[in-house]
């Protein structure tokens, strides 16, 4: 590089250029990323808590950061994938960072690479942890970007691990059984430290290296859980007093059935925690009724109803079906359902569509952008093969949400889904 780049724009498309397949480029593997950390100098001093999961892991992390900004910590939470800026990727205080500070780390990371060759994700990871060494967080999130054993923020360890859910993703790099998915999972666990699970049918092979490696750990239904009562709920947990029977809570800000149990793990993770990082009821009540995460579930003001949700694999379509019944029978009938549809080629895409299959009326399909994506023409025939019959093909997520608008009446809704890039082409719309 013959002169380091200038604007967050121009280091996004540095870091893209370092991977022959850019910023979807997936290298797993630790040696670069901790040779390029310990260059850095980088060592832990506060609190790490690590969340991995097929799906859930994103409310996770939005919980527990405003669960502990509650209790007044400083929180520094990495997170991926962005919807609209990578700031939000990197958030100190709540808020996202802001473009110098992540210029500045980005340099940091580039003067000490050398040769060393570094994926999008690899290169955020790496910066975020120095913005957040920057910042003198108090304690710090990481989201696992895929699977956990070989994910670059498994370089650093955790203080207590989570993994939300486990089910069939990404199969070219973590296998094609829930068994095996779970061990790869289960690699961001760690020796004497609390190893929270909140899948309530956790693979023997997560469980089995849980105790092999000496890992605390800790099963939804088993060792915590949660008691679903009329407008509140209950947390129960047999492993710490200190949160054993919590009842009377508000249920998470967070639309969805499966907030309860995601909810449960978060509370689970933070009872192990407590004598590092105490809260209060106090606290929890407060974080669970503010917390806020984009694009699961989003329901939007106006009619029609819009919903935005990032659901990309078969067990997040179930979910997504589940709470568009959910929110018939709670809020009302709706006449018609329009389906803004894009997801990437490596997904089930199959699956998803059965899953969602009775819930949906009229089927947009629409491109998305890079070397992963699926375009319509490739979504179209997978629909007819589950004898739907698609009304028309776009070039874009936009340019289906805008015909849906256009078409639906007040009383439909419109469900964007199937990818993160999805819902943020529509974001970008909306904007």
């Amino acid at each position: 590089m013959s002169s380091p780049p200038e604007t967050l724009a121009d280091w996004l498309t540095h870091l893209e250029a370092q991977h022959p397949k850019g910023a979807a480029g997936i290298e797993l593997g630790l040696e670069r990323v901790r040779a390029i950390s310990r260059l850095l100098g980088q060592h832990q001093n506060v609190p790490v808590i690590i969340v991995a999961g097929t799906n859930g892991k994103g409310s996770v992390c939005a919980m527990l950061e405003r669960i502990l900004d509650c209790a007044g910590y400083r929180v520094g939470l990495f997170s991926s994938p962005h919807l609209v800026d990578f700031n939000e990727r990197v958030r100190v205080g709540g808020m996202p960072i802001c473009d110098a500070a992540l210029c500045r780390n980005f340099a940091k990371v580039e003067a000490v690479r050398g040769a060393i060759t570094l994926t999008y994700f690899e290169f955020g990871t790496l910066a975020a942890w120095e913005c957040f060494a920057e910042a003198g967080v108090d304690v710090i999130v990481l989201e696992v970007g895929l699977g956990g054993r070989l994910d670059a923020v498994n370089i650093y360890a955790a203080d207590c691990a989570i993994v939300s859910t486990i089910d069939i993703d990404h199969t070219d790099y973590l296998g094609a059984n829930r068994e095996d998915i779970g061990f790869e999972k289960a690699g961001i666990f760690r020796a004497g430290k609390p190893a929270i699970c909140a899948d309530p049918v956790p693979p023997q092979r997560l469980s089995a290296h849980a105790h092999a490696i000496g890992a605390q750990l800790g099963l939804v239904g088993r060792d915590f859980g949660y008691l679903p009562e009329k407008g509140q709920w209950q947390f129960w947990t047999l492993q710490h007093e200190q949160l054993a029977g919590y009842s009377s809570l508000p249920h998470p800000a967070l639309h969805g059935l499966s907030q309860l149990q995601n909810a449960s793990g978060v509370l689970a993770a933070l009872a192990a925690l407590h004598e590092r990082l105490p809260v209060t009821l106090q606290d929890i009540c407060r974080g669970l009724r503010e917390v806020e995460l984009p694009g699961r579930f989003q329901v939007l003001p106006g009619r029609p109803t819009v919903i935005l949700d990032v659901a990309h694999n078969p067990q997040a379509a179930r979910a997504l079906a589940d709470n568009l019944d959910t929110q018939t029978v709670e809020v009302g009938f709706h006449a018609k359902t329009w389906a803004v549809f894009g997801m990437l080629r490596d997904k089930d895409i199959a699956a998803v569509v059965r899953a969602l299959a009775g819930c949906i009326t009229h089927w947009l399909p629409c491109s998305l952008s890079g070397i992963r994506a699926a375009s319509a023409a490739e979504l179209a025939p997978i629909l007819v093969n589950q004898e739907i019959v698609p009304a028309q093909c776009f070039g874009s997520a936009a340019e289906a949400f805008r015909y849906a608008r256009d078409k639906a009446d007040e009383d439909d809704r419109i469900v964007v889904f199937g990818s993160f890039q999805t819902v943020a082409d529509v974001l970008h719309e909306l904007a």
